[in-house]
């Protein structure tokens, strides 16, 4: 009995871990990419903003936290950014605000290398036709094929190569000119 009785405090506080919540949307604490690869950690989250609209929840998944955006772009390994839309948004919006924060945080330089892959990812945005709230949409980094999007539990498209795709696509987050500086504090763990 007396056994029972000191572990209840630790059933009860097991029963009370839960996920984080931001903007109504759960967010996992931990996540694997694959069924054999590393426990990734929730790093941080927050809403993307524009004007006073709510666009979707961002939240940032690495090996690792890490408070630095320098850091994190610097982190090898797999790596996952989720978007929980908070509204509508077409494909065409979803698309040119991808590319318009790769534009905003890599030189003409980098956006040269990047051209192809850039186009590669718009077409499968583009694809999509739409993102409707409550939609999940996952850019996932495994370090074996490259940046895997997922659309809902659906992989689309085929994976993008390189980790020089992946770490622009964080810069539209945690660049010198994020999408959102809210957004970007919360991805890294930091209050905004």
């Amino acid at each position: 009995m007396k056994h029972t009785i000191l572990a209840l405090p630790l059933v009860l506080a097991a029963l009370c871990v839960q996920a984080a919540e931001v903007g109504g949307v759960k967010l996992e604490d931990k996540l694997r990419l694959s069924p054999n690869g590393p426990e990734l950690v929730l790093n941080g989250a927050g809403i993307r903003t524009r004007v006073f609209f709510k666009v979707y929840v961002g939240a940032l998944y690495l090996p690792e936290k890490k408070a630095a955006a320098n850091d994190v772009l610097a982190l090898a390994g797999p790596k996952r950014v989720s978007m929980n839309m908070l509204r509508d948004l077409t494909a065409q919006q979803l698309s040119e605000a991808l590319a318009e924060g790769i534009r905003n945080n890599s030189s003409a330089a980098e956006q040269d290398v990047l051209k192809a892959r850039i186009d590669e990812l718009l077409g499968i945005m583009n694809a999509l036709g739409e993102a409707k709230k409550g939609d999940a949409i996952l850019l996932d980094f495994l370090p074996e094929s490259g940046t895997r999007v997922v659309v809902n539990g659906q992989p689309r498209g085929k994976p993008i190569a390189g980790e020089d795709f992946y770490r622009a696509l964080l810069k539209i987050w945690l660049g010198e000119k994020p999408v959102d500086a809210d957004l970007k504090n919360g991805m890294l763990g930091q209050p905004g």
